[in-house]
């Protein structure tokens, strides 16, 4: 284990060693008697730790008491289970340097972004424990006499989340917190890219457990491969899974769980764009534009994968560009003069690397050359330098998302183009337009604009709030998540009617006596 930049102290804060179990029910930990994940570091290429995967055995063990304690667990009163999550991002602020630090080490994100990682999870925490006062449903007015009606929301039951690697901490903490109150557990399938930090996560909450005396089952992980989420997606034990990753793996999960008439909660892939218009506020657009492309090294799903530019302005936005780009210093994360760290692994390096053939192959021009940088601090082969490229917007490796920090420019001529542009890809996750004038801000934001489920105007593609719902339309996978009302898909909605009259009158006015 390395101790540059203080991993080791972080580790052992964390409490982690060189072995982990990857199999926990709480406070609670198995043997894991699946394979044993390996979890190298893409900072230095260095193994960080083993993880014990969960075997079908593992997988059913868990399952049968987050059954138990979901029993228990939803006749907690709302508030109280709020009490709970207050104080696990109490937790959360305590560990969140090593916490952050084992982020940006495992999954190799700047410091600073594995640190807005954790607050984003300390953040839902918050906005969750105001939320378990607040699960209200509606009241109606009957057609009948003397009768109320109105409607509430019951808790779901298990929640299985599967995780990608790009937010290894985050995306969980968002499904969790609000399951947690609305009276749900939580099984936990990891990517096995980042297993450690669902160690951590898991022994932090089992802090919190432990001091409140909760039984076991009300966080679960179940760390392994595809395997493992296999046996949750067809599991009628879960009537929620909620998966985060790529549209081939979404197409995958929602298939499988509505066969089964269960409920999936789908964060695929972002294909994003920023249209930048004659008006737009330049210095602004550049800075959101070179975030938006290689923070977290383009691996983020709302990373920004396209700028439509006007073309009065393109070659001005273009040169700024690629100004901007020679300023960007590549290298260890953890080093917080870096703006980009490296790819996750080398499987990331080679789908980079091929992108950026196939967009010459169609036609586009590189005017920011990319390729993998060797030396001294890059011994991990998984730094790469980010790109641009000139292209269209029908090529094919142009519709595709690649994870990868490559950057697409192409022209327009009129908004409504522009518009067409940005909408022309199956993809529906973030948007952003830069202008200072309100019409093209409106129309942009009106139902003849962007059909994304994010739509920013004069900020990047990148980065949301808690208070806002977080999600996709098309084949992003239409879920939503964190704020807002997203908490209703963690819960069972029932409409109540209650007659308090000394008859029975019938709906629609039907008559029908004995």
């Amino acid at each position: 284990m390395t101790t540059d930049y203080g991993i080791k102290e972080a580790l052992n804060k964390l409490g982690l060693s060189d072995v982990n179990s990857g199999v926990s029910t709480g406070n609670v930990w198995l043997k894991g008697d699946g394979e044993m994940i390996e979890s190298y570091s893409p900072v230095d290429g260095k193994l960080i730790g083993k993880v014990t995967g969960a075997s079908e055995q593992d997988y059913n063990k868990v399952l049968e008491e987050a059954e138990k304690a979901f029993k228990h667990w939803r006749n907690v009163p709302a508030p109280q289970r709020g009490e709970v999550v207050r104080q696990f991002g109490v937790k959360l602020r305590e560990y969140k340097e090593a916490l952050g630090k084992l982020v940006s080490y495992e999954m190799g994100k700047s410091y600073q972004e594995g640190l807005g990682e954790v607050q984003e999870m300390i953040d839902i925490c918050d906005f969750a424990v105001g939320l378990s006062r607040q699960l209200h449903g509606l009241t109606m007015h009957s057609e009948r006499p003397m009768h109320r009606m109105y409607e509430q929301y019951h808790s779901l039951g298990i929640v299985g989340i599967i995780s990608a690697f790009n937010f290894p901490v985050a995306v969980w903490c968002w499904n969790t917190a609000l399951a947690w109150v609305c009276g749900d557990v939580c099984v936990w399938k990891p990517s096995e890219k980042v297993p450690l930090c669902s160690v951590a996560c898991q022994k932090i909450a089992a802090e919190v457990f432990a001091e409140n005396n909760l039984p076991e089952g009300l966080s679960c992980i179940v760390n392994g491969d595809y395997k493992v989420g296999e046996l949750m997606t067809a599991d009628k034990r879960v009537p929620l899974v909620s998966a985060t990753g790529s549209i081939r793996m979404g197409r995958i999960v929602g298939a499988k769980v509505a066969e089964r008439f269960g409920k999936s909660l789908l964060e695929l892939g972002g294909n994003n764009a920023i249209i930048i218009t004659p008006e737009a506020d330049l210095d602004m657009t550049t800075i959101g534009a070179a975030f938006g492309a290689v923070g977290t090294c383009g691996q983020r799903c709302t990373s920004t994968r396209r700028l439509i530019i006007h073309e009065s302005i393109y070659d001005t936005v273009k040169d700024r560009l690629v100004s901007a780009y020679k300023q960007l210093s590549i290298g260890n994360p953890l080093d917080e003069s870096n703006h980009v760290g490296p790819l996750i692994d080398k499987d990331a390096v080679n789908n980079y690397l091929n992108a950026l053939e196939q967009v010459k192959k169609e036609g586009g021009n590189i005017i920011v050359e990319g390729g993998v940088l060797e030396g001294e601090g890059y011994e991990s082969g998984t730094y790469v330098k980010p790109a641009i490229a000139e292209a269209e917007n029908n090529y094919e490796i142009v519709q595709h998302e690649t994870f990868a920090p490559i950057l697409y420019l192409m022209k327009y001529n009129d908004l409504d183009e522009a518009i067409a542009m940005q909408n022309g890809v199956v993809q529906g996750l973030s948007s952003a337009i830069m202008t200072t004038n309100m019409r093209e801000a409106e129309l942009f934001l009106s139902t003849n604009g962007s059909d994304c489920g994010i739509a920013n105007v004069n900020i990047g593609t990148s980065g949301a709030e808690i208070g806002g719902a977080f999600g996709g339309e098309k084949e992003t996978g239409g879920g939503r998540e964190s704020g807002s009302d997203a908490w209703k898909v963690y819960m069972r909605r029932q409409t109540n009617t209650i007659n308090y009259s000394t008859e029975l009158p019938l709906a629609q006015g039907i008559k029908f006596e004995l």
